[in-house]
């Protein structure tokens, strides 16, 4: 097992990777930028290091930097976390030529299922479900344009390095296409330095399902049940659940057969995330594998009360999974919501600023992974995530019972955020039925606003 582990992070994830870490025995040792020194994943560090300036291209982005630390700190192994460089083919390089572990798959892996159009390739040869489409990139407006002719409209063009929604544009419309081709190369030029585009069919209103996998060094592939991750806004995921309403039994095996082939087919080590999407005739269909921790792991710890860090950096150590397939359950049901410092009523425009107060909601079932803490200032410079609140129950029903109250006792005096409106999407009847799909908010936004409205002006009254 590893002695030292150095966590190329910050804010919560860095967090629940050193609590992971002191459990199995490893010190951890954090890096911070100058503007998270006051971070509590810093404060509660015994061994922390600035990397750089503000900047995320500057510290946590600052490959060099990293690397350096770690082996002047003797560490054994580096946890990315999510986001950042943690699906950084080149970073993951790096270590291994340095003789560092990397907890994560290889920079080989990273690269062929983090070009879109190359990982769509691998499934079809793996014999799971992809969207119709483009083979490969396709190199010009106009070739996209005719291979849309072809397969119908509409169509969703995406970038081959994108991810978060960049680089992609929905295309209804035949005198649409050449020029949001166009606008979705320079997107994806100007954030990922790279203008390769493939085109697919665009699944209107589907519902957006992810497979939990875990694979180890000795070829062992598990799936740990699906997340429903249909309430989006701009891509951006905002509440998720585990199990989903929409999978029958016999849905949920065939489907987690596809995520554990993918992962095999990839050659996969540690965790990761099978995507698709299913539409309303219950088809399902591979959209893009993700290499790394997802922020919504605890859903899936709840269900399976499995560690999934934990389980992650034993894998990276050289250890077999822990458990079987056969081992693996999904009891009972858990909810997920993202606090975010944004303003729902202003386009989401992000919210940094000073908390004065801060309380968080607890009781049984109850999990909140957050940085934040009362008197602290969230930064302007990286994700505007404050807080993730996670709930378990025996039923769905329990539980979002459960959330709902969770969000009522959250208290935070500082900068606006989303809370009000995740507590009004828990009371709406398609989400309560379990029938949302990644529409549902851009179609039920200004109704879920004017509840939110509403019970303010009742608050106050």
């Amino acid at each position: 097992m590893f002695k030292r582990v150095l966590i190329a992070n910050r804010g919560e994830i860095a967090l629940r990777i050193q609590r992971a870490c002191r459990e199995l025995e490893i010190e951890p040792v954090v890096v911070y930028s100058a503007a998270d020194a006051e971070a509590i994943h810093v404060q509660l560090a015994e061994e922390a290091y600035c990397i750089g300036p503000a900047r995320a291209a500057d510290s946590y982005l600052n490959m060099d930097a990293i690397l350096t630390v770690a082996k002047a700190a003797h560490c054994d192994a580096i946890h990315p976390g999510y986001g950042f460089l943690s699906e950084n083919d080149q970073f993951a390089d790096a270590c291994a030529e340095a003789g560092i572990a990397f907890i994560g798959p290889s920079g080989d892996v990273i690269r062929a299922m983090g070009n879109k159009a190359a990982a769509r390739r691998l499934m079809q040869q793996a014999g799971v479900p992809v969207v119709p489409g483009s083979d490969g990139a396709v190199a010009t407006a106009e070739e996209a344009k005719a291979l849309a002719d072809s397969i119908g409209y509409p169509v969703l063009i995406k970038a081959s390095a994108g991810g978060g929604g960049r680089g992609m544009r929905r295309v209804f419309e035949p005198d649409q296409l050449i020029p949001l081709f166009e606008e979705a190369r320079s997107e994806s030029v100007a954030c990922f330095g790279s203008g390769e585009m493939y085109l697919e069919k665009l699944i209107l209103n589907p519902k957006h399902i992810e497979f939990q996998i875990m694979a180890d060094k000795m070829g062992h592939v598990i799936q740990l049940g699906e997340r429903d991750c249909s309430i989006q806004r701009r891509n951006q995921k905002m509440l998720e659940e585990s199990p989903s309403r929409a999978l029958t039994p016999e849905l949920r095996e065939k489907m987690g057969a596809a995520a554990v082939a993918a992962a095999k087919a990839a050659h996969y080590e540690n965790a990761g995330t099978i995507e698709f999407v299913l539409d309303p005739d219950g088809n399902f269909y591979f959209i893009e594998m993700n290499t790394r921790i997802q922020v919504e792991h605890p859903v899936t710890e709840f269900v399976t009360g499995m560690d999934l860090v934990r389980e992650q950096i034993r894998i990276a150590a050289g250890l077999p999974l822990s458990h079987t397939q056969e081992e693996i359950t999904l009891r009972g049901h858990a909810i997920e919501c993202r606090v975010n410092a944004e303003d729902p009523a202003h386009n989401f425009q992000p919210c940094p600023g000073k908390i004065n107060f801060l309380h968080l909601p607890g009781g049984c079932g109850v999990r909140v992974d957050t940085g934040l803490y009362s008197g602290y200032t969230l930064p302007p410079y990286y994700d505007s995530l404050m807080a993730k609140l996670v709930v378990w129950a025996p039923t769905r029903l329990e539980a979002i019972r459960r959330m709902r109250r969770v969000l009522e006792e959250l208290v935070v005096d500082g900068p606006a955020n989303n809370a009000d409106l995740l507590h009004q999407i828990l009371y709406h009847p398609d989400f309560v039925r379990g029938t949302c799909t990644t529409a549902f908010l851009d179609e039920n936004l200004d109704t879920l606003l004017k509840w939110s409205s509403a019970g303010d002006e009742e608050a106050k009254a």
